[in-house]
């Protein structure tokens, strides 16, 4: 039978099956594959390099089509490549024409498109974990409604090849939020919560926090036996990392306030009682908490309030707790923001202000993956840099945002 016989749909599924592959897997670092951001020689102080912007971007494939907004996203080097992971809707609020992209590159500059999850509802948290040499991707599928916060149920899609990807499924209970995927020595780590709904609701129920594992990307069990929530209250957005001598030191971000106060959470477990985490309260809120070490160090890329104080905790403590949740949601809605560089200090467990990303209005949510020799790919999102970098955290979100990269180096 001749090929040209053939109804087309058939013929183009042959052509595809036969086609080369878009690119080659294989297990180089990452620099010097990616090129400028390797470049980047560190100093005597952190610093960090001009950006460069990704998306919206003419680099990127012609499935990508962007929006006005452009903000949750996640990036991470897998088998030679660097694969990136973002949020594009009309707003930064809930849509239901929101899309997730998935698309990667060797060097930053050529692009190929990996897939798309859009499902008529809003999707955010895009968050990668590498088992092995499987790579999955969770997103977190959440309501449509403008105004609410609404967990739904978290999806997870499974690389199966260059630019394939597996349907996806529903992984994890009703209502959770994966909120940082990492490997903690060695182990597959999920931090995530449940409750967000109640994060805006002070007479709803407290908000759990819990640390899990897995094996297969799939299946997960509390990472501390018989113990799934290892926070319970005002916190919500947590992540951590292990120290030398075996402890947890985690940041958490309390929204909801409760015996501790409102802002963030410090929290430290020994080796030996990982389940016990001792906390102290810091009256900053680090929105989207992303923590790594550096030589022994223990770094926080957060979001940061531009006020006098940067405090999210007023202590007003006149006005019931309820009226205090309320107040100081206003009062940071209507302040800017910058995405900055915080230190740890895991045994005052107090954070100090290191250094602002280049950052503005609706932003930070980062991406980290570590280049060696003390250098670090940074991909965060911002509004516009060339605008007004003092506009209100409320009224930004409503405008454009773009993602990029940059360089950061310590010393």
């Amino acid at each position: 039978m001749r090929f040209s016989s053939l109804p087309g749909a058939l013929l183009a599924l042959l052509a595809a099956c036969s086609a080369d592959p878009p690119y080659q897997l294989d297990d180089r670092p990452p620099c010097p594959a990616l090129g400028a951001p390797c470049d980047a020689q560190p100093g005597a102080s952190a610093a960090v390099t001009a950006p460069v912007t990704v998306a919206p971007g003419d680099a990127l494939p012609p499935e990508v089509v962007s929006q006005l907004a452009h903000n949750n996203l996640d990036v991470v080097w897998h088998r030679g490549r660097l694969f990136f992971a973002f949020r594009t809707a009309p707003y930064h609020f809930a849509s239901p024409d929101t899309a997730l992209y998935v698309v990667s590159t060797a060097d930053q500059e050529h692009w190929t498109f990996e897939t798309t999850i859009a499902i008529g509802t809003d999707l955010r948290e895009p968050r990668f974990l590498a088992i092995g040499e499987q790579l999955f991707l969770y997103a977190a599928v959440l309501g449509k409604n403008v105004g609410f916060f609404e967990p739904q149920y978290t999806l997870v899609s499974e690389y199966l090849g260059p630019a394939e990807w597996s349907e996806p499924e529903r992984v994890l209970d009703d209502g959770f939020i994966a909120w940082r995927t990492r490997t903690l020595d060695g182990v597959p780590t999920v931090f995530g919560y449940v409750g967000g709904e109640n994060i805006y609701e002070t007479d709803g129920e407290p908000v759990r926090v819990s640390w899990l594992t897995t094996e297969d990307g799939r299946a997960f069990s509390p990472a501390v036996p018989d113990q799934p929530v290892v926070l319970e209250g005002g916190t919500s957005e947590t992540d951590a990392v292990r120290l030398d001598d075996g402890a947890l030191i985690a940041v958490s971000r309390n929204e909801l306030g409760d015996e501790l106060g409102w802002g963030s959470k410090i929290c430290r477990a020994a080796a030996d009682a990982p389940g016990d985490w001792q906390c102290a309260a810091d009256p900053r809120k680090y929105d989207s908490p992303l923590m790594f070490r550096h030589r022994g160090d223990v770094y926080l890329i957060a979001r940061r309030q531009v006020t006098e104080t940067g405090h999210y905790d007023l202590e007003e403590r006149d006005l019931s707790p309820e009226d205090q949740t309320s107040e100081y949601e206003f009062e940071y809605w209507i302040t800017p923001k910058r995405c900055a560089l915080w230190k740890v200090d895991p045994e005052a467990l107090t954070v100090d202000w290191v250094l602002d990303l280049p950052s503005a209005g609706d932003t930070c949510f980062p991406g980290l993956v570590e280049l060696g020799e003390g250098r670090y790919l940074v991909y965060d999102y911002t509004s516009p840099l060339d605008g007004d970098l003092d506009i209100s955290w409320m009224e930004a979100q409503f405008g454009p945002t773009e993602i990029h990269w940059l360089t950061l180096t310590l010393p």
